[in-house]
């Protein structure tokens, strides 16, 4: 079963961004830095809500969001999906004509399998599939 993990915000100052979803409950849960993707990350999450936000501040304008802030401006950048098992999803996906960013999961900060899928193939939006040991 597939539910919503979290909704990745691109962000020119988390410090800022973070001010406003405390208000509305959430807390920052982690941050760390992932100097593979180029990225500042904060984990939010709510008491009241399973999907957790995650805001990403680029370290430069040459990284994935740093190029994605320059061209759309600060905004949804991801929508990550939780999946049982990471490598049946991706074998349906590639059997039905669906084009990957990542044919082979990886491994995020928290220990969980991740892989993207193409916004060519998504109606725009760049989706992260997540599976994790809950």
């Amino acid at each position: 079963m597939s539910s919503v993990d979290h909704v990745g915000i691109a962000s020119k100052s988390i410090e800022s961004s973070v001010k406003f979803w405390e208000m509305l409950g959430f807390v920052p849960k982690q941050s760390h830095v992932n100097d593979d993707q180029g990225v500042k990350i904060v984990m939010l999450e709510s008491t009241g809500c399973s999907t957790m936000i995650e805001l990403l501040e680029p370290l430069g304008p040459d990284t994935p969001v740093g190029r994605f802030i320059s061209k759309r401006g600060e905004g949804i950048q991801q929508l990550a999906i939780k999946v049982d098992d990471i490598e049946k999803s991706i074998a349906r996906l590639v059997q039905s004509g669906v084009t990957m960013v990542d044919q082979l999961p990886s491994i995020d900060t928290e220990g969980g399998r991740i892989a993207f899928v193409h916004p060519s193939s998504t109606g725009g939006v760049l989706v992260e599939l997540v599976e994790r040991d809950d």
